[in-house]
This record gives C-alpha cells, structure tokens and sequence, in this order.
C-alpha cells in the first residue's frame, strides 16, 4: 500500500499543477507586455456557469503509467505481475481521467457586455471579480479577452 502512495500522491500533484487559472487577474506570460484594445462598456447580464476541461489526456497517461506500475507489484509470480500491471493501468487510467476532469472543473461567470459603440459581446471568465448588471466595465481584448470593473 505504501508503495501504491508513492506512485499516486506525484501524480495527482502533477494533475492539480496542470489546472489553468481563469481569472480576470490572470494573465498568461505570452500577454504580458502585448499591447491589448480596451472597449468602454455596461455588463448586460451575468451568470453563473461550469467550466470545464476538454481534455484529459494527461490524467489518463500518468494515471496509467502510476496504475501499471503499483499493480505490477501485486503477486509473486511474473504472470501475476503482468496481469497486476495490465488491471493497475487500466484503473489508473480510469481514475486519472476522472481526477483531471475533478480538478480541471471550476466556477465561472458568463458576462455579456454592451461596448459604447453598440456591440455586443459574450466573455467567460474566472470568480475571482463579480460585475452586476449595469455596472460600467472595461472589455480587454487582445490574446485572451477578460472583463474587468471601470473606474
């Protein structure tokens, strides 16, 4: 079993570190110092909403390679071994999506924003600020678009 931890434990570390962060304050290093367009404008509405991720492959890869190699450690003979590797990889893999598809999932908010000039926009982002409907904000749009309080 304790065998079993050493194998698990780096793996879903590696997965929660895999996890993006959506927030209106988080800026990826490819945007910073990028020029963006700032659009004044007025939230329309504001919901709550899932964000999830599209892609699991990492969770299923290192949860089968961990499964493989803590099942291949069950039994004593090398049949027994291989069977254990082969029933801990597909377990691993089984979890692995699933603890990714867990740790991937977050909140969100979905504004849809009127700029001055007319146009209308719809941009999904992280809790981490709250805008009501009517307030005046900001829509930044350049690599990734976020919105963000006017002041």
């Amino acid at each position: 079993m304790k065998k079993t931890l050493l194998y698990v434990v780096p793996v879903m570390l590696c997965l929660s570190a895999c996890a993006p962060r959506i927030g209106s304050n988080d800026y990826d290093y490819s945007s910073v110092r990028q020029a963006s367009n700032g659009f004044p404008c007025t939230v329309v509405s504001v919901r709550q909403v899932n964000v999830n991720s599209d892609d699991n492959s990492a969770g299923t890869i290192l949860g089968g390679v961990a499964g493989g190699a803590a099942g291949s450690t069950i039994g004593h003979g090398s049949s027994s071994h291989v069977l254990g590797a082969i029933g801990g990889a597909a377990a691993g893999m089984l979890v692995g999506n699933l603890a990714q598809d867990a740790m991937m999932s977050q909140s969100g908010y979905e504004y849809v924003v009127r700029t001055d000039s007319g146009q209308i926009y719809s941009v999904t982002q992280g809790t981490d600020t709250l805008l009501a409907a009517g307030q005046r904000c900001m829509l930044i749009n350049g690599a990734t678009s976020r919105v963000i309080p006017y002041y």
